[in-house]
């Protein structure tokens, strides 16, 4: 998702999201949860209570951009914390690898004939 040496601010939102919540939805909780900008140049990370689907908000320019990613088996390493986590692009990148960042484990590689 990242570039190598493109760096960048993000924040990991420690507890449960519900995956229905938009754009506005995330900045609310960036701004009163988080206590940030949901306009500054970062990243905001979002995980569901399953840790099989994560959003991703960041701000460019003139709107919101969402990313979104749900796991088809397997489960997001995600921190026990009640404070939101700063990481760097490079960790992001791994956490959306299957890393656990905080104990270097990725997920196996799964493959699909077919997706029915």
């Amino acid at each position: 998702m990242l570039r190598p040496g493109n760096e960048v601010q993000v924040y990991l939102y420690s507890e449960p999201v519900d995956m229905r919540k938009s754009m506005n939805g995330l900045s609310i909780l960036v701004e009163q949860e988080m206590d940030l900008s949901p306009n500054m140049d970062a990243l905001f990370v979002f995980c569901n209570r399953g840790r099989d689907k994560i959003k991703l908000l960041c701000w460019e320019r003139n709107g919101f951009i969402v990313w979104y990613k749900r796991l088809e088996k397997q489960r997001f390493r995600w921190p026990n914390t009640n404070d939101t986590l700063g990481v760097t692009g490079q960790e992001l990148n791994w956490l959306l690898d299957g890393f656990d960042i905080f104990n270097n484990q990725p997920h196996s590689a799964l493959n699909f004939i077919s997706v029915a």
